[in-house]
């Protein structure tokens, strides 16, 4: 009470727009944005296959899980939510999902709240999830949120109505019992469906006015489709698409854009959740710096050979005007016969002047001979 909860803190401090937004849009349903985040699996696809070699298998949705875990752990405004015109830092890292014991229509429906520091590896993710399900799969086990909602229900339509409107009204004012929020599903950081299971597209999830959710994500079943790459070539790959529904109210746009763009390289880039963040609170700098998937390809000898082969050959350069380099031919041609015509002129030149050098000296070698008789 007086904007004191159990589940988080209230932020104090904050700019005018930020702090006037959610009296403008005072219903979490009128302030929801939608958006996609799509990435190739090639990447995700190799990470899966040498984990397992390891003997780890990993599935997209423990990738996901993770990638969550993480984003919210270092974009901490993302694990905020609005009540009755206040904005509240979340104490916990909370993670909310629907399972089937049995995929069949009558097959019994359970909602699970996993909890997180935020701070953990994939592998942590792996098993915290991984027991989470295997623990409510069992026929016997009723997990804590199905009690809850099993003693509402059990109620008369009039008294369940009247206890709803009171959880709500003790939900407001920050009244609502500790193990009330522990148990409820939509007093969550994260709601995730994985549509992927079932053979689905992506959905637009809706943000429920119940509860404090701020974001939920619909992964979808991964399609092969085209992309461009790097804004030149026409390529297709296998991607994987993801309905994203987001609190604006939370943060600005630029901060939910690096946010989304962080989220998408952590996706395609699973090694970088292999390792644990630090305990003392603080974030890495490369944890905010994703080191991008490059997929390596060896060079066969023949692809070396043929590289070597190509560097030695002189590149010739396409004509572009045929006229042009015609006229050019022709002009280089007549240089060259003129070039000829100008030596052959300066042969004979030489031999004529050479021809009277010699008739000179004959002439003089005569007339020493005729003085020498005489």
């Amino acid at each position: 009470m007086f904007g004191h909860r159990s589940d988080g803190k209230k932020v104090k401090g904050m700019g005018i727009i930020d702090k006037a937004e959610p009296f403008f849009m005072p219903q979490r349903i009128d302030a929801v944005n939608y958006t996609t985040v799509k990435v190739k699996c090639d990447s995700i696809d190799e990470f899966i296959a040498r984990e397992r070699k390891n003997g780890i298998s990993y599935s997209y949705m423990h990738i996901v899980i993770a990638t969550i875990v993480r984003i919210l752990y270092i974009r901490k405004k993302l694990n905020r939510f609005i009540m009755r015109g206040s904005i509240y830092q979340r104490n916990t890292i909370s993670i909310s999902m629907d399972i089937k014991k049995k995929l069949e229509d009558d097959g019994e429906q359970v909602c699970l709240k996993m909890f997180f520091t935020g701070r953990e590896s994939i592998e942590e993710v792996k098993k915290i999830v991984d027991d989470e399900i295997a623990k409510n799969l069992q026929e016997s086990e009723v997990h804590s949120t199905t009690k809850t909602a099993g003693k509402l229900t059990s109620l008369p339509d009039f008294l369940f109505r009247w206890t709803m409107a009171f959880v709500r009204f003790l939900d407001k004012h920050g009244l609502l019992p500790k193990a009330l929020i522990k148990a409820s599903p939509f007093h969550t950081s994260c709601f995730l469906t994985n549509l992927k299971s079932i053979k689905l597209n992506y959905i637009f999830h809706h943000l429920y006015n119940f509860g404090t959710t701020t974001i939920f994500v619909a992964m979808g079943k991964e399609k092969v489709e085209p992309y461009v790459e790097n804004n030149k070539e026409l390529k297709i790959a296998k991607m994987l698409t993801m309905g994203v529904s987001l609190d604006e109210r939370v943060a600005d746009g630029l901060y939910m854009g690096k946010s989304l763009r962080l989220f998408s390289d952590y996706i395609k880039n699973p090694d970088n959740l292999k390792t644990s963040l630090p305990n003392d609170g603080t974030i890495p700098k490369k944890a905010t710096k994703i080191v991008k998937f490059k997929k390596i390809k060896k060079k066969t000898k023949k692809e070396k050979n043929a590289k070597k082969e190509r560097s030695k050959t002189k590149k010739i350069k396409p004509l572009v005007n045929k006229e042009k380099a015609e006229a050019k031919k022709l002009a280089r041609e007549q240089s060259k016969e003129k070039k000829q015509l100008e030596k052959l002129k300066e042969k004979e030149l030489k031999k004529a002047e050479k021809a009277q050098r010699l008739k000179r000296k004959s002439l003089k070698k005569d007339k020493t001979n005729q003085n020498e008789e005489a």
